[in-house]
């Protein structure tokens, strides 16, 4: 008994001896209350955090969910905050340890109050839905991600100024070297400016099909600080520099009221007059008497014998159609088509096609002189 109780006061004393002026059983017992709350974690997450998820679910704005949604992860990062506020005060630190637990500690909480800012641009951006009539969605669309910026850099100043880095020197310091930088980053700038008059100037937005001469032709997907990203038809993705876009001319297709119809068709030269007038009011007619085109005065139209071609009579047709979506501009045309075969054919001629008529001159019947030869004189 004597030797068992030998034996437990050395486990005691080892218990409580001191590691770097720091109890043992104090270590164990805050490495202990550490790995609980890091546990708690997932109580936070699935519990707490689900439970005013199913609230906000019941009522009527769907702002309160998108904040928990955005709030989650930092959320859940407040347990392990406090576990190492808490593990800090069971080490019963003191002097330059108990100074860097407590700087640690506010560091954990600044990271999770600015993570949790940070988080909350994206569910308050809504807010500015109904500004979109004013500015442009990719304008809202950089400030949020203005916003963003600002957060982690204010997030950055916190966390340098509770470790007692003073932040005006390294910022005179980043002035100096971002002279330097910028001497290198004018192109960035250039680009820079040239997104901004893009959507000042709201020259295009994503969605829109746009073609610049000798650069580029599709649909755009985004609108990015630098850079421009369009879909090719051929589903290749160009990002074009802002610079190029705002200097280039842009047709932008998506903004036409109608598209047009412009073709010159071709009939054969032993078509009559009357049958040239009956081909031309009877185009005239169709486009006129359809609502898939747009009639005068709204866009301008004209069904008119235009040109004595080398080896046609050509009749000019210029016309548009309400509809600006391609695919169904296609089966217009194609109907159109149709309708113009079925003109000329009823007119009782045909379209000409390039031919070329050759003319052999027959030579007279009369006998041609004969003509005799020299004699051969001897020698």
């Amino acid at each position: 008994m004597t030797t068992l109780s030998a034996f437990w006061e050395q486990v005691i004393a080892v218990w409580q001896m001191s590691l770097m002026g720091v109890r043992v059983d104090r270590v164990v017992t805050a490495a202990g209350i550490l790995a609980v709350f890091i546990l708690l974690r997932g109580v936070v997450a699935h519990v707490i955090v689900g439970s005013l998820k199913r609230l906000a679910k019941r009522t009527s704005t769907q702002m309160d969910d998108l904040v928990l949604d955005a709030l989650e992860q930092p959320l859940t990062f407040v347990p392990i905050a406090f576990g190492v506020f808490l593990a800090a005060r069971m080490l019963g630190l003191d002097g330059t340890a108990a100074t860097a637990a407590t700087k640690l500690n506010q560091t954990l909480i600044a990271l999770t109050i600015f993570w949790g800012l940070y988080r909350l641009v994206d569910p308050f951006g809504h807010l500015l839905r109904p500004l979109e009539r004013v500015f442009t969605n990719t304008l809202i669309e950089w400030v949020r991600k203005a916003l963003k910026g600002f957060f982690v850099f204010v997030g950055a100043v916190a966390v340098l100024t509770i470790w007692g880095i003073p932040v005006m020197p390294v910022l005179a310091s980043l002035s100096l070297l971002s002279v330097a930088v910028a001497l290198g980053a004018q192109d960035f700038f250039k680009n820079l400016i040239g997104g901004l008059l893009i959507i000042a100037e709201r020259r295009f937005k994503p969605g829109d099909w746009i073609l610049v001469d000798g650069v580029v032709e599709g649909t755009v997907q985004t609108i990015n600080f630098r850079s421009t990203s369009v879909r090719r038809f051929d589903k290749a993705l160009v990002n074009v520099p802002n610079a190029k876009l705002s200097d280039s001319a842009v047709t932008n297709y998506s903004e036409m009221t109608h598209r047009r119809i412009y073709w010159k068709i071709g009939v054969e030269y032993r078509t009559s007059a009357d049958q040239l007038r009956q081909i031309r009011d009877g185009i005239e007619a169709y486009i006129l008497g359809s609502d898939e085109f747009a009639h005068p005065p709204e866009v301008s139209t004209f069904v008119r014998i235009d040109a004595f071609n080398e080896s046609s009579i050509d009749i000019m047709i210029y016309c548009f159609t309400r509809t600006t979506n391609w695919g169904q501009w296609l089966e217009i045309k194609e109907r159109f088509a149709y309708k113009i075969k079925e003109i000329v054919e009823g007119a009782g001629t045909g379209f000409a096609f390039p031919s070329r008529s050759i003319y052999i001159e027959t030579p007279s019947a009369e006998a041609p002189d004969v003509v005799a030869a020299p004699a051969t004189f001897a020698p």
